[in-house]
């Protein structure tokens, strides 16, 4: 056999190897075929043998491994869950129809709003709240120079206590705290209350006092217009109705009449147990 031939057949041979090698590497999928030649003369008419000289077998699916098995109804569990707990905080959240209405109305309970203080009163007597313990109380803030809003408010507390000491045999001690400890002095106080009534109690005590209370009864008030000594408070003219524990009973807005107000007074007092009215700070 010539030496060419065989060099031939020879490099034939090695790229056959060297692409299968590559196949088999890379992990195809498919089947591949390659022929080998044999030294035959050229006249020999019978067909070459095939062979497959490379099968790979197909990848397994990620989903069938025992993991994903046990990942994917795990979610899906978690996820209905979810949904059941999501649901359910829903239903309790649901306020049936006529129910409800009285969160309507503006209630202060516990220890959100309130809490001690330290003032004096028209006679330059210390107040605290140890004095009004024991009794209904019910509690404005505003200032004797108000213009408008403010005397119509304590107006408004005169003609409620008025209503419910006459008519219902309840006693309610109105006190009045000043926002403005700046002008209002005791006196100023005094002359200021006794042309409403004079049962109202008047408090008032240093700027540092006022702001404390303020604070704790959660009372906004700002100086506006000022012109030297002359300016305006710009607050919220909140009303409170204390029970005998000192406790935030109800919050009243600008929009009650005093006949209003005394109704209110009167359904709170009757639905909480009340104490014997101990010595007021006027007494």
């Amino acid at each position: 056999m010539p030496i060419s031939r065989i060099l031939a057949s020879s490099l034939r041979n090695r790229s056959g190897d060297c692409v299968n090698s590559l196949l088999h590497r890379l992990g195809s999928s498919r089947r591949v075929q390659c022929r080998n030649y044999s030294g035959a003369p050229k006249n020999n008419k019978r067909k070459l043998d095939t062979k497959p000289l490379v099968t790979t077998q197909q990848p397994q699916n990620s989903h069938s491994s025992p993991l994903a098995k046990f990942i994917i109804p795990t979610g899906l569990l978690a996820i209905v869950g979810a949904g059941i707990f999501v649901h359910y905080n829903d239903e309790k959240r649901v306020v049936l129809k006529g129910q409800g209405t009285d969160r309507l109305s503006c209630e202060c309970k516990g220890p959100t709003v309130g809490g001690p203080f330290n003032l004096i009163d028209t006679e330059h007597n210390s107040v605290t709240e140890r004095n009004f313990r024991g009794n209904w109380v019910l509690l404005y803030f505003g200032y004797t120079s108000s213009p408008d809003v403010g005397p119509e408010e304590v107006e408004k507390m005169a003609k409620a206590i008025k209503i419910l000491e006459s008519e219902q045999d309840l006693k309610v001690i109105p006190t009045f705290v000043t926002i403005d400890p700046e002008r209002d002095s005791p006196r100023q106080l005094k002359a200021y209350l006794k042309e409403f009534d004079p049962r109202i109690v008047g408090l008032t005590g240093s700027i540092c006092s006022i702001k404390d209370m303020a604070r704790e009864y959660r009372i906004f008030f700002k100086k506006v217009e000022e012109d030297g000594a002359d300016y305006l408070v710009q607050t919220s003219h909140n009303m409170y109705l204390l029970d005998p524990n000192l406790e935030i009973a109800r919050c009243f807005g600008l929009e009650y009449t005093a006949e209003q107000l005394s109704e209110e007074v009167l359904k709170l007092t009757k639905s909480r147990p009340s104490k014997a009215p101990e010595k007021t700070p006027d007494s």
